[in-house]
Order: C-alpha cells, then structure tokens, then sequence
C-alpha cells in the first residue's frame, strides 16, 4: 500500500477505541476536543488483482502494535443492478499506523475466503470467527497474530458445529461468546460461549429480541451489548447479555435527541469498560422502503426499481454519519459530530495507537468505497 498523506479534513467531534493498556472517555459536548482525519490511500491490489476496489464485510483489528484487517466482498462485474456476481477474497494484511498514514509490512493469503464473520481484538490475537464461502471456513474460529516485525501468523483454534455470518461476539474470562446472526443458513437466536483452553461450546440462553443480523456490539464491564441490526426490517433496540446470570435484558434503543438511528450494517468500537462508539448505518426509512418494494414489484415494475433504486446517488440513501456513543452506566446514547466522508456499512473499524483507522466498506448498495481513513485525536 501507498505511504499517503491526503488533505487533512477536521471532524467537530473526537473518538478513540480501547488500546489494551488504557482508555478513552468520548467528550460529553461536540466540538471539544477534535478528530483530525485524514485518507490514507488504499489496500494494495488483492491476489489476481491489479486495483482494490474496495470491499465489505472485512476482518479488522489490532494486536501487538499492528492492524490486522482483510477478507470482505465486492462486486468487480457490476453490482445488483446489472446482476453482478459477489466476489470474496482471502487477502490479508498487516499495517503501521503513525501521524504520516499507514504502512504494509505484510499480505498473506487465508485458507480459504472470508466475508461477514465476527473479530474480536483481545490481548491474545484478533479472532475471526466463521464468515466464509468455505463450507469448513463458515465454521472455523481463527486467531490472527503478528511477530514483532509485524509478519502475520494464522491458526486455527477450534471449530463450530454450525456455520454463522452476519453475528456478534465478544470476548471475556478467557472465551468466545458467539451468536445470532445467521446460522446454517437462517436468521437465528441461538448463542453460545466457547472456551478457548478446552475448546469446549456451551449453549447459553437464547437472545429475547427480534432475530437480526449485522448488529453492533461490545462487551462493556463484563456483558455483551446487542444494538440494532435486522433481517427485512432495520431494528433500533438494544439488548443486554449479562454472562453471570446468563440472561438476556432490554437496554436503550439507539436514540439521539428523540430520533431514532438505524445502526444496521455498521461498526464499533470500544472506548472504555463503560462506552462503546459507533460509526455506520443502513438508514431505516430508505431500507424498509426498498425492502419492501424489491419483494413486492414484480417484471418491468421491479426492473425499472432496481434501475432507480440502485443507480441513485450515495447521498439519497441517507446512511448515518454520524459518530454515536453509547454509555453503558447511564444507558444512553448521544452523538459527538459526524465523520467528513461517506458513510460506510461492513467497514473495519480499528484502533491505532492515537487514532481511528475506518477501512473501505460498503457507501451505497453495492459500491464499495476503497478509502481508508484516518482519524487524529486533537487534545
């Protein structure tokens, strides 16, 4: 990948995501402190490739000083519109952040492709869990790790009776929670915890709300956060898992001065054992309209709608930009400004040091943004 600085752009707003050794408290106010962002190039061309569009659906994370991000999908014939094919990849790679971008020290292949799992950053690697056109690789759980030069280490450390995309997980006390989404190949409330020294899977109390996919979540102070996500609608609410007393419970739909926000199809991260921050999101009026409208048209109708639908500019489908912050002490959500770029949906969403890196995602349905940004915390 490129080494580049772009044009700095100033957000009114500041995010950081947990580093493993300390915290960061989003502001209560928009416009104090500040996120600088800058664009940061793209990912180098992916295997058969001589340009990277973009994907979506990607692992990210971060160990050991480096980011970890790769996999995801795009559409290299032409979207949905024109009946393009969707095409996943298996590319890996590993980056340095500092202030002048981002560096690739390394690009390695997966076993097999990967797209739509669930990653989870820990102190122990960043595991990838399911999300793979590979009938093996859609129930394989996998920990990415990086020597001290950054060159990337891939290893298999257990596999699900079953295949999941589109979930949530998290991780805690030395396991995997792991659920909903979908689950051999259906919508599904079931949720599990994994151990990773025994390996052992344990069913645990099935998810109380809607069945959904493509929701945001974190573990805040030892329970696990559900928000929004859905299947033919776009859902707001918001669940909580409490792993002590294995039980499910409502918290604050996702919600800012009385509106509510779609967060379906986004990103999180975590600032601090009480905060999670959000970035993305399908727009909820826009979604169910099309939802509804692709299901129901039929012929020349339907083909004149997709036409519409899908070559609309990205700006009219209206996804959030806006950076929310959920506090899980005061069960609330507020909104410290918004990023200066398109919104993304399935983007990866990573903490690096002294800054936020988004990575590529979906804009529009079925273009892909081949971006990545940059954002510096302005104290």
């Amino acid at each position: 990948m490129k080494k580049l600085l772009a044009s700095l752009i100033v957000s009114a707003t500041v995010a950081a995501t947990l580093p493993l050794t300390s915290a960061f408290a989003a502001p209560e106010t928009v416009g104090q402190p500040q996120i600088l962002w800058q664009s940061v190039g793209t990912l180098s061309p992916a295997q058969g490739q001589t340009e990277n569009i973009g994907v979506a659906g990607m692992l990210s994370g971060n160990y050991n000083g480096y980011i970890i991000a790769g996999g995801g999908a795009n559409f290299p014939n032409g979207g949905p519109a024109v009946g393009g094919p969707k095409k996943t990849y298996s590319d890996v790679y590993v980056f340095k952040a500092s202030k002048e971008g981002l560096t690739e020290v390394d690009h390695q292949q997966m076993p097999f492709e990967i797209a739509y799992g669930m990653s989870v950053t820990t102190k122990d690697g960043v595991y990838y869990i399911g999300g793979s056109t590979d009938a093996v690789g859609a129930k394989t759980i996998t920990r990415l790790t990086t020597d001290a030069k950054g060159k990337l280490k891939i290893e298999k450390v257990g596999e699900l009776p079953f295949k999941i995309q589109n979930g949530v997980a998290g991780y805690a006390n030395g396991a995997l929670y792991i659920g909903l989404g979908n689950q051999d190949g259906k919508a599904s409330a079931d949720f599990y915890k994994f151990d990773l020294k025994s390996k052992e899977l344990t069913k645990l109390a099935s998810f109380t709300g809607a069945l959904r996919e493509q929701s945001v979540s974190q573990i805040l102070n030892n329970k696990l956060y559900v928000f929004g996500g859905g299947t033919n609608t776009a859902l707001t609410d918001g669940y909580v898992y409490d792993i002590q007393k294995d039980a499910w419970d409502k918290v604050a739909s996702v919600e800012v001065d009385n509106k509510a926000i779609s967060v379906y199809g986004g990103n999180s991260i975590k600032l601090n054992e009480d905060e999670m921050l959000v970035i993305g999101g399908f727009n909820k009026e826009v979604y169910d309209w099309a939802v509804s409208n692709l299901g129901s048209l039929k012929d020349q109708e339907l083909a004149d709608f997709k036409a519409k639908y899908f070559g609309a500019d990205v700006a009219e489908f209206k996804w959030n930009n806006q950076i929310l912050v959920y506090n899980a002490k005061t069960n609330t959500w507020r909104s410290i400004g918004q990023i200066p770029f398109n919104a993304p949906c399935g983007e990866g969403l990573v903490y690096a040091g002294d800054s936020i890196i988004s990575i590529n995602g979906e804009v529009k349905p079925g273009v892909r943004s081949n971006r990545i940004y940059q954002g510096f915390i302005v104290k």
